[in-house]
């Protein structure tokens, strides 16, 4: 099932996407309402609210070795960081290059949604925990990350976060593939299987020292291929089974 968020004249709503229909809930985890109507008459917007945002960096092999680390020397844990809700970004909009950033960059991912609270839990209970996975880019000016002691501003400027276009509830995380596109050019390519850690593993590992709740969201990565981008640059990133997300590249506003 397509778990969605969108917009129309009245409001702004969540719902099922089924053979080109809205089904409107009355909440994200909610019973549907009864009320129907084309996909072609809503807006999309990101698919979820997130409280924390959750990334692993370096979870494919062959982006630790892009990055400059070493193949015979992966990490041992999942290394993580944070992106801010500010972040966050609708399917198709534009994605700001700042002006304070030479070295603007994409990483396309697949990203989990959680659906209730989980704390403490084992791999093998985390899934259960899941409401569904979706595709997000995770933007970064990469010369602002390797250069400021913290990696505030080069992840978590303004809509440095498109994801969507809907959550996926019925994907079996380890048997995808991600896929991302500059202007139609592939760049990147690789199947979650080649994750370093697996879904249920990142979920618990966090899980153990921070509660996650509804809502909240995991990017489990990015694989080898990640570059720069130029203003009216378009991204796309598909992951099989849940569909395609794409934003473009304009100026920040002054």
């Amino acid at each position: 099932m397509k778990r969605i968020r969108y917009e129309t004249y009245s409001g702004i709503y969540w719902g099922d996407l089924e053979g080109g229909n809205v089904h409107r809930l009355a909440s994200i985890m909610g019973r549907r309402t009864g009320e129907v109507q084309p996909l072609s008459d809503v807006r999309l917007l990101a698919p979820c609210e997130p409280r924390t945002i959750v990334c692993v960096g370096k979870n494919y092999a062959d982006h630790v070795v892009e990055m400059g680390g070493d193949a015979s020397n992966l990490p041992t844990e999942p290394g993580l960081f944070l992106k801010a809700p500010n972040t966050v970004s609708n399917p198709g909009e534009g994605v700001p290059y700042p002006a304070w950033t030479e070295n603007l960059q994409f990483e396309g991912e697949m990203a989990v949604v959680i659906a209730k609270t989980m704390r403490r839990v084992t791999p093998e209970d985390a899934l259960g925990h899941v409401l569904g996975y979706t595709c997000a880019i995770d933007i970064t000016a990469r010369d602002k990350q390797r250069q400021d002691l913290q990696w505030t501003r080069g992840k978590s400027a303004d809509r440095f976060m498109p994801i969507g276009p809907w959550i996926e509830t019925d994907l079996e995380p380890s048997e995808t593939r991600v896929t991302t596109a500059i202007n139609g050019d592939t760049r990147q390519d690789a199947p979650t299987s080649q994750m370093i850690f697996d879904v249920p593993h990142v979920l618990s590992y966090i899980s153990q020292f921070m509660t996650l709740e509804p809502g909240d969201v995991v990017l489990t990565g990015t694989p080898e291929g990640v570059g720069p981008l130029a203003v009216g640059d378009e991204i796309r990133v598909e992951v099989d089974g849940i569909g395609t997300l794409t934003a473009f590249v304009e100026d920040a506003p002054a």
